[in-house]
């Protein structure tokens, strides 16, 4: 049996991380997603996200598998939405998610989607949202597994290719 966890990222951490994410442009671009082609998320964005505590790792028998930001607080690209958040609540939001290629096709990032739904829940919300580019049908395959329901199209950056997909999962 495999150990499955998330813990928080340390800036030690940042290479892998990078790696990772760097095989994930490429697999977006593969795809024919505009999606992180344009520099982001960048490095110093991780840093960022390391050093205020909002960057984890998926870690499969102590080895990083996957990495991803839970933000604990609103985000100021939700604020305007095309459509309708159900809930007018304190929310959590999962951004910058991404599976090492080494670990693909083990359904790991269903491991990851969980338990970071879990440590949302475990800090008190109850509403979280994810966004993804109407072309990342992977990212929106893992987003309708977990039982997200698509709320409209939001702006993360001006632009055509700025315009995302967005999700919200209400748990009681």
């Amino acid at each position: 049996m495999a150990t499955i966890y998330i813990c928080k990222a340390q800036l030690t951490d940042l290479s892998v991380i990078m790696k990772i994410i760097d095989t994930a442009k490429l697999l977006l671009k593969q795809d024919g997603s505009p999606q992180w082609q344009d520099g982001q998320p960048s490095q110093d964005t991780f840093k960022q996200d390391i050093k205020n505590g909002n960057c984890y790792l998926l870690i499969f028998n102590d080895k990083i598998a996957g990495t991803a930001t839970l933000l604990q607080e609103n985000d100021p690209h939700y604020t305007k939405i095309d459509g309708n958040w159900a809930a007018n609540v304190p929310y959590a939001t999962i951004h910058r998610i991404a599976l090492s290629s080494d670990f693909r096709g083990q359904h790991l990032s269903d491991f990851f989607m969980s338990n970071l739904i879990s440590l949302a829940f475990s800090n008190g919300f109850r509403d979280i949202r994810i966004d993804t580019h109407q072309l990342n049908k992977r990212m929106q395959h893992l987003i309708a597994k977990q039982g997200f329901e698509y709320r409209g199209i939001i702006s993360v950056s001006p632009g055509k290719n700025g315009l995302r997909r967005a999700y919200e999962l209400q748990l009681r």
